[in-house]
């Protein structure tokens, strides 16, 4: 009697052979995604870069920034002359309050003696101030914008690269007619890594952005309040000059 030996399938050995060989790691999902995808993903970790690059910055200008308000609130505090105080600052002044202080200051030397009583020049010194304290704010908040855009579009590049990965990955499944998870998995985790970047980029966006605008508004405040009170002293200053 013969006896038929039957081959082992060998159909599956070429498909763990290549999930053997493919590489999952981060680099490997890189250089393995889409085109498209690639140019999300470089996309994405750039916008990343940048904007801690803005963090980094603003956080840093914001510290030095309070810490150079209390020195000169101090300093104008202190009962000296303002004059003095205003020769010392020149016309370079290194901080947005200094800036303000040197403008209302500037205004007020500009003026004559007889011109020292109007209503008038206190309304000039209140707009320099403001206007100053505009236009130093405007600087202060400089690509606050950028991060707030990346907060709230990060996600959504990253999802449409991880779409754009799935698509090309069902794509290759139909294909290759095999529709195992060992074979599916590789392509999607290419694809879901484009979603991972852009939480990774917009996460830390969002929340920079947040507390970045809460402290340039106490900044602000304080711009404000100094404004006040330095008006007030002028007004003072006016009225007994009557």
């Amino acid at each position: 009697m013969q006896t038929s030996t039957q081959l082992p399938d060998l159909s599956g050995v070429t498909t763990v052979a290549e999930v053997i060989t493919h590489d999952l790691s981060l680099w490997g999902l890189f250089m393995s995604a889409d085109f498209v995808v690639k140019i999300v993903m470089i996309g994405l970790l750039a916008a990343s870069f940048w904007s801690w690059t803005i963090i980094f910055n603003k956080a840093i200008r914001l510290k030095s920034l309070f810490s150079s308000a209390s020195q000169f609130e101090d300093s104008f505090w202190s009962g000296g002359s303002l004059d003095t105080l205003y020769e010392r600052i020149g016309n370079r002044p290194r901080d947005p309050m200094s800036a303000v202080f040197a403008a209302a200051m500037r205004e007020w030397k500009r003026a004559t003696g007889a011109s020292r009583s109007s209503v008038t020049l206190q309304e000039r010194i209140e707009r320099a101030m403001q206007v100053t304290s505009n236009r130093e704010m405007d600087r202060l908040e400089r690509h606050m914008g950028f991060l707030a855009s990346l907060g709230s579009t990060a996600t959504f590049i990253g999802l449409f690269g991880t779409v754009w990965g799935i698509m090309n990955s069902f794509q290759s499944i139909a294909a290759a007619q095999n529709t195992s998870l060992a074979v599916v998995a590789p392509g999607i985790a290419e694809a879901l890594f484009a979603t991972a970047i852009g939480l990774v980029a917009a996460i830390p966006a969002v929340i920079a952005y947040h507390k970045l605008s809460l402290e340039l508004n106490r900044y602000a405040n304080r711009l404000d309040s100094f404004s006040n009170e330095f008006t007030a002293i002028i007004s003072r200053q006016l009225d007994e000059g009557h």
